[in-house]
């Protein structure tokens, strides 16, 4: 009996050294909008390479001054690329699309926007206002978008985005009349 009752308590130590270890690998971010702010869980379990890539421009502060420049209400809001005066920044190069990660793009996840080549993901990315499991591997085009992240504080600040007045502007279409700005993404440390 004492032999089995300690073999419990050391597979329960295990385990809660396991969650508390996992918890402590948890990455963080806070996007603070003009709008408030939103706060993320990335996942580099299911979406290593994009987690980094996506990591390495806030350590760069690449972000820092960019627009959510393409608002749709009930889809998505996108940003990560464009200057207030519609300038597209330059980014990295592209990184490989993991949306066969199993991760879906359900409403308050985030996940990288991309051109209609598969591996084009830069900068951009998108928080889903609404569940789009169309974009969810293999989607329209055998590929899908690469959700890497969930909103886990703050999506009345992506309701409040989504819900603003957009336009035709420079040629692009559901940009905000008024500029939704990233004034910041900043990793979260506690």
């Amino acid at each position: 009996m004492n032999r089995r009752l300690i073999s419990l308590l050391l597979a329960l130590v295990f385990t809660l050294g396991s969650a508390a270890q996992a918890s402590a690998d948890t990455t963080r971010v806070l996007i603070k909008t003009s709008l408030g702010e939103i706060e993320l869980e990335l996942d580099a379990d299911k979406a290593p390479g994009t987690v980094e890539n996506f990591l390495r421009y806030v350590d760069e502060g690449f972000y820092n001054g960019t627009i959510f420049h393409r608002v749709i209400n009930g889809f998505m809001i996108q940003g990560g690329g464009f200057t207030t005066d519609l300038d597209q920044k330059r980014g990295h190069a592209p990184i490989q699309n993991e949306a066969k990660n199993r991760l879906s793009n359900a409403r308050g996840t985030i996940a990288m926007a991309r051109t209609s080549a598969p591996h084009s993901a830069t900068s951009q990315f998108f928080i889903n206002h609404k569940d789009n499991d169309n974009l969810d591997y293999p989607s329209f085009d055998g590929w899908g978008y690469a959700v890497f992240g969930r909103v886990t504080g703050g999506m009345e600040t992506v309701d409040r985005i989504a819900d603003v007045a957009t336009t035709t502007k420079m040629g692009m279409q559901n940009v905000p009349v008024e500029s939704v700005i990233i004034e910041n993404i900043t990793r979260i440390t506690n």
